[in-house]
This record gives structure tokens, sequence and C-alpha cells, in this order.
């Protein structure tokens, strides 16, 4: 049973007010809280460690898998290998993401190792959202791996949020391109207080043909540090772009460390980054349309984050 508590963290990192269709697994303090499979997605426990194995069939279109992880226990550690057989040719969303309610003295911490498997010509829209709250002194972390092999001719697109209530984490991405394939990551990240947030992404553009995009926006806020790492290795010819656009406020630290290599000599790599504060003239704007300097700040971040 789904508590109320547990309902409103699902709302905030899966967008769920009711039972989801299609295909779901939800996880609520490192157990099973309800699951249901389709006629074109299995979802089968391992037996040999806590996680799931998630089974598309190839050419399924148009359906959706949500996983969502809850903790609202104290002090609970959860570790869950959740591992992605997309067959060839489908075109599927996946949601995931998780949330934790922390009132209590202890830390909370979710650790998810998501491995896909994406067939030929496959298409993947890979959403997640972490979420922290609590009024305790225990810390909320979060430590997300995700590892993606695409097949030749796939296309797999991540958007991961996290913009609030997340003390300390550490998000590791591999990838693997084939031929063709195509990898586009949009991160945002806000930290504040004294939160720690590392990014940190390693894509292999193996296939002739293959391209890929990373793109983080983050705003560091009071005395919170970030780390973006981006390295593109490209072994064929192929395209690869990593940008970070970060904005810096009260003591916020961001640190950027793109790196891209060439191994081949038909590979095109682009790396970007930009950090600062927000601009004077637009604070100024926004104030002479009636907003105090708190609200400008605001809806500029709200904007940039968007």
């Amino acid at each position: 049973m789904i508590d109320p508590i547990q309902q409103h963290l699902l709302e905030e990192v899966a967008q769920l007010h009711e039972v989801p269709e299609g295909a779901y697994n939800i996880r609520a303090n490192g157990k099973k809280a309800g699951r249901n499979t389709t006629a074109n997605i299995d979802i089968v426990s391992k037996t040999d460690k806590d996680g799931i194995d998630i089974i598309i069939k190839p050419g399924t279109k148009n359906e959706s898998v949500h996983i969502p992880v809850v903790l609202s226990e104290s002090g609970l550690t959860d570790l869950v290998y959740n591992d992605f057989f997309i067959g060839d040719n489908c075109d599927v969303t996946i949601v995931a993401g998780c949330g934790i309610h922390n009132c209590g003295v202890q830390n909370s911490q979710h650790d998810g190792i998501h491995t896909f498997h994406v067939g030929k010509n496959a298409r993947v829209r890979y959403v997640e959202r972490h979420y922290g709250e609590g009024d305790g002194s225990g810390e909320n972390i979060m430590n997300p791996t995700t590892v993606v092999e695409l097949d030749e001719g796939s296309y797999m697109e991540m958007e991961t949020t996290q913009i609030k209530g997340v003390d300390s984490t550490v998000r590791v991405t591999r990838a693997t391109l084939g031929p063709d394939a195509t990898l586009i990551i949009h991160e945002k990240v806000m930290t504040h207080g004294k939160q720690h947030a590392k990014s940190d992404f390693t894509v292999d553009l193996n296939g002739a043909g293959c391209h890929t995009n990373v793109i983080s926006r983050s705003v560091a806020r009071d005395q919170s540090k970030q780390v973006f790492l981006a390295r593109i290795n490209g072994n064929a010819p192929c395209y690869g772009h990593s940008e970070c656009d970060a904005i810096i406020m009260d003591q916020g630290v961001v640190s950027a460390i793109p790196e891209v290599t060439a191994n081949c000599l038909d590979a095109q790599l682009v790396h970007e980054a930009a950090i600062g504060k927000i601009a004077g003239e637009q604070l100024t704007k926004l104030m002479t349309l009636g907003l105090t300097e708190k609200e400008a700040e605001e809806q500029i971040v709200n904007g940039f984050l968007k």
C-alpha cells in the first residue's frame, strides 16, 4: 500500500497522481509496492540481486513504462539493479526517478544502476527525476548509474532533472554507440545549502555516423558545489558535442570539465562551457515591471531550467 507521503513523492518524481496506464513497477522503502505488465512489456524480478528486468518486445510502439522509487523511512539504504531489453524497431517512453522523504537523523540513500540494451532502429525517451524533502537532520543521498548500449540506427533521448532536496549525488552515465545511433542528453540540476552534485558522463562513439549531444543546465545557490565532467571519445566517423551552461549565486561553485578525444580522422567533436552570475540588466528589467530582486531572480532561474 502507498501512504500519502509516498503518493506525494510519486507525484514529484513521476507525475503519477493515480495508477499509470501501461506497464509499471513501483518500489517503496526497498520493496515492491505495485506492478503491471502488458502484452508487449514484461517486468521480471531478478533472482540474484534486488532489481528487475524490463523486456520490451520488438516493434512495440507508443507504450510506456514507469519504474519510480520512493523512500519514506529515515536511515534506509536501497540499492537496485534494473536492466532494460528494448527490441528492434520499438518506440517507447520510460519514466524513472527517486523521491526521498527524510524526517529523521539518519541518512537515507538510494543507488540505482540502470542498464539499457537498445535494439536496432529503436527509439527510447527516458525521463528521470530526483527529489528530496523532510525536516530531519539526516541527508538525502542518491547515486544513479546509467549504462547505455545503442545498436545500429537506434535513438535515445535522456531527460534527467534534480532541482530540490538532494544533499549529495554522483550521477554516472556510460554510453556506447553503434553505427548511425544517436544519444541526446538533457540534464537540469539545481543545488542549494551545502549540497554537492557531480555529473560524470562518458560517451564512446564507436559506429560510423553516430552522434551525441550532452547538454547540462545548472544553478548553484548558497554554498553548494557542482562538478560537470563530460568525456566524448570519437572512435569512428562521428559527431559529438557537449555543453555546460551554469548560473552561480551567493557562494555557489561550479566546475565544468569537458574532455574530447578524437581517435579517428573523421571524428568531429565540440565542447562548450559557460558559467556566470545572473546579468544585472536582466534583474533590472524585471524589477521595473514590479518584481522584487528575489522574485526577479526566481523568474530568471525558473526560465533558465525550463
